[in-house]
């Protein structure tokens, strides 16, 4: 007992190194967004009071955290217990994990570009933020942030970018397996969003565009379950392309239909007596496409930790 609280004060100062670091990470992800945005991020929010760009701007700080949490299972990285006491370079280990982490903040501002406009590609999306103060189309990329997020920790972190067995592969093995496999889990979410709107009775960028927030936090929540599945399916060692693939296809498939499946139970069992359809297209209710959104989700956490 009194050893491992011995080895945990010994570890503690830098955990909080890492914490420190993450600090630091936001702050030049808010930097990095200034430069990228075409109007005042300051202005808007604090003046204009602009919640749906707020949204936005959380979900971009917590696809940015994903990605830094993956980068910390990088090869010279020391985040298991076993390795702690091992570390000949803390401070390159510290110094790696910021430079993945810049690469994935630039990755992930870029992927969502791309993302944005393959998920809601009919209008605008800045201009339904930032000037018509769309929360709706701001809970739609709240979702899209932290599923790019996901899948950017995932390929950075698995298959040939994870901790176990990097040694025995090059550098460029490795990256080019991390980049396959991210750009894999990016078209599972475009895939996604495809699959979701041909599987409900309404025009998502209709209702949405029509500021119906309802649909968009719906969709939202499930581009964040999809996001966790596209993490299970990339996430992992890799053992060869032809095991790694299978296994990516696998888990993407039963994504697809679990969430499906799972919204049919919440329409027929969890809110009987009425349709999840009728409730965000017509009555834009909040309170179903929060239940609709927890449960998907829930369900992708299930999928992740019990297979």
């Amino acid at each position: 007992m009194i050893d491992a609280f011995i080895d945990t004060l010994e570890f503690f100062p830098r955990g909080l190194v890492y914490v420190a670091l993450g600090i630091i990470v936001l702050v030049v992800a808010k930097v990095a967004q200034d430069l990228i945005t075409r109007y005042s991020i300051g202005e808007q929010i604090t003046k204009k009071d602009n919640v749906a760009l707020g949204l936005s701007i959380t979900g971009y700080y917590l696809g940015v955290i994903i990605v830094f949490v993956g980068t910390l299972f990088q090869p010279l990285t020391v985040v298991r217990d076993d390795q702690w006491k091992y570390t000949t370079d803390f401070g390159w280990n510290v110094l790696e994990v910021f430079l993945y982490s810049l690469a994935g903040i630039v990755l992930l501002n870029l992927s969502r570009y791309v993302v944005d406009r393959l998920v809601l590609y009919r209008f605008d999306t800045e201009k339904e933020i930032v000037e018509n103060q769309n929360v709706g189309t701001a809970a739609v990329e709240f979702g899209i942030y932290v599923a790019v997020g996901l899948v950017i920790a995932a390929a950075t972190a698995g298959t040939g970018g994870g901790v176990e067995g990097v040694s025995e592969v090059s550098t460029i093995d490795s990256v080019a397996r991390s980049l396959a496999f991210f750009g894999l889990g990016m078209l599972v979410l475009v895939m996604f969003s495809v699959f979701y709107e041909f599987t409900t009775s309404f025009s998502i960028h209709e209702e949405i565009e029509k500021k119906n927030v309802a649909v968009g936090v719906a969709l939202g929540g499930n581009l964040v379950a999809i996001g966790i599945v596209a993490f299970k399916a990339v996430f992992g060692e890799f053992v060869g392309w032809a095991e790694s693939l299978a296994a990516f296809l696998t888990f993407a498939v039963i994504g697809f239909v679990l969430l499906y499946v799972v919204r049919t139970i919440v329409d027929y069992a969890l809110l009987p007596g009425t349709r999840i359809a009728h409730e965000l297209a017509v009555d834009r209710n909040l309170a179903v496409a929060f239940i609709e959104s927890a449960v998907v989700v829930s369900a992708a956490l299930i999928l992740y930790f019990a297979v």
